[in-house]
């Protein structure tokens, strides 16, 4: 309210000013007299004012128009203008369209119209880094595998798009199985990204299938120093790397090296099985079986494992069976109550032909977890206690089609491997081989079954390795 009093108040004022300006000029004197030639033009106050704003009006048209025509020369020649700018807002904005067009159509799965977009939005906008992505997608999306592999090779060329474009080319290299190259370019990209999680995946992934120990450790320990992976999944992963370079380290006859690795996996990860016995061997190939003996102890109270009760025999190979039996004593007061130690203890027992003894070991577990390996002990148990072949038969008839038990099992896809593995040998995932129980039994005993003829044996012969 007050706003508008004051507006009509400065509008009254501003004409009053203006006429009283006009009375003061109408009063004056003669005004201007202009002569042209013999012309004579004699104009009043008012007249001259009049006159003099229109010619005002007069010269600022005449130079708005010559620079409209400046502008027009300056746009034909190329420069950059006002006129060009217009142009330029008016492309950028059907070229953004198109730009939103063909990614709403990627999302919606219409690869046609999202390459005919990219097409128009390129001609628009000349904006290669936008739109050879979405050029390379829906090609993709198409199955134009050679259209999408040039989009690629045009992105590696733009410093904004490289990473982009090295990962394309890598996934189509993946999917058509050349992981030689793909791992070439996995380098690259992760060269060019070092804290990008699924590059170092990758990465890490291809380095250990091409059994690139030392490589995917460096990668391990840079998805660690990146925050991409915790420090204990780190620790567990570390190990396995180290112990499959112990591997090829033994096998190349680098047994110095070989028992460095080999204890070094141990230290990071006590648990992990395949590390606890290569690392008790290189002990035990240096002198030093009580520093065996020691590690096997911790290894079996973090898990029971027949290969761990293996290793822990070999420490000793020229005993009797009741020898063995007593010297596991240490072994099996640790976890007492494990369903692996029972079964241990049955066949160190069977070994020393004490079957009664056997069979208490064995306790409730042919009734409450009849696996193959317990059905097949009992089946042992039972001929060594004299029973009839029937009863043996019917043991061993039930073990055919008894759970497995225990086993190394695959968590990503849950294939059964006869022995631990770094990797997969059916979907090829990493650290993803655990010991547990197996859905269905196999043709053969899980790795306990090597411990029998074993502990069996009266030298330790026939030990798996």
């Amino acid at each position: 309210m007050l706003w508008s009093l004051v507006k009509i108040l400065v509008f009254v004022l501003l004409v009053a000013a203006l006429s009283y300006g006009a009375t003061v000029l109408m009063e004056t004197g003669p005004g201007l007299r202009v002569a042209v030639g013999e012309v004579e033009f004699v104009l009043g106050p008012l007249q001259a004012v009049i006159v003099a704003l229109i010619l005002f009006a007069a010269v600022w048209i005449v130079l708005k128009i010559a620079g409209l025509l400046v502008a027009v020369l300056r746009f034909l020649n190329g420069d950059e203008t006002a006129i060009s700018r217009y142009f330029s807002r008016s492309r950028e904005r059907r070229g953004f369209q198109a730009l939103a067009d063909g990614m709403i159509a990627l999302a919606s799965g219409e690869a046609r119209l999202a390459m005919s977009n990219a097409t128009k939005a390129e001609r628009y906008l000349r904006r290669p880094e936008l739109t050879n992505i979405l050029a390379a997608q829906a090609a993709e999306m198409l199955g134009d595998k050679k259209r999408a592999t040039e989009t690629y090779k045009k992105m590696v060329t733009i410093d904004q798009t490289r990473f982009v474009g090295v990962c394309g080319l890598m996934k189509q290299k993946l999917a058509e199985g050349d992981t030689e190259t793909a791992m070439k370019l996995a380098e690259k990209a992760f060269a060019l990204k070092p804290r990008h999680g699924e590059t170092q995946d990758t990465l890490l992934r291809l380095q250990a299938q091409a059994e690139d120990w030392k490589g995917a450790r460096a990668t391990l320990n840079a998805k660690l120093r990146h925050g991409n992976l915790p420090r204990d999944v780190h620790k567990r992963r570390d190990a396995v790397l180290a112990l499959c370079e112990a591997r090829d380290c033994a096998v190349d006859g680098n047994a110095a090296k070989s028992h460095e690795l080999a204890l070094e996996a141990n230290r990071l990860s006590p648990d992990l099985v395949p590390a606890a016995v290569m690392a008790a061997r290189a002990y035990v190939e240096q002198g030093k079986p009580n520093l065996a003996s020691r590690l096997l102890k911790r290894a079996w109270e973090a898990q029971p494992h027949p290969d761990l009760a293996a290793g822990f025999a070999a420490i000793v190979r020229d005993e009797t069976p009741q020898e063995r039996l007593q010297r596991f004593a240490e072994l099996t007061a640790l976890r007492a109550d494990d369903r692996e130690t029972r079964m241990l203890l049955a066949e160190l027992n069977i070994a020393a032909e004490d079957f009664n003894e056997a069979r208490r070991a064995l306790g409730d577990l042919p009734e409450t977890e009849p696996t193959v390996r317990v059905l097949a002990l009992m089946a042992a148990i039972e001929r060594g206690l004299g029973a009839e072949d029937s009863v043996v038969r019917g043991y061993l008839a039930s073990a055919l089609g008894a759970p497995g038990g225990q086993q190394w099992i695959c968590d990503n896809c849950g294939t059964i491997h006869d022995e631990w593995r770094p990797l997969c040998s059916k979907c090829g995932a990493f650290d993803a081989i655990t010991w547990k129980s197996a859905p269905t039994a196999p043709l053969t005993l899980p790795g306990g079954a090597n411990m029998l003829p074993l502990l069996v044996g009266t030298s330790g012969e026939g030990q798996n390795g």
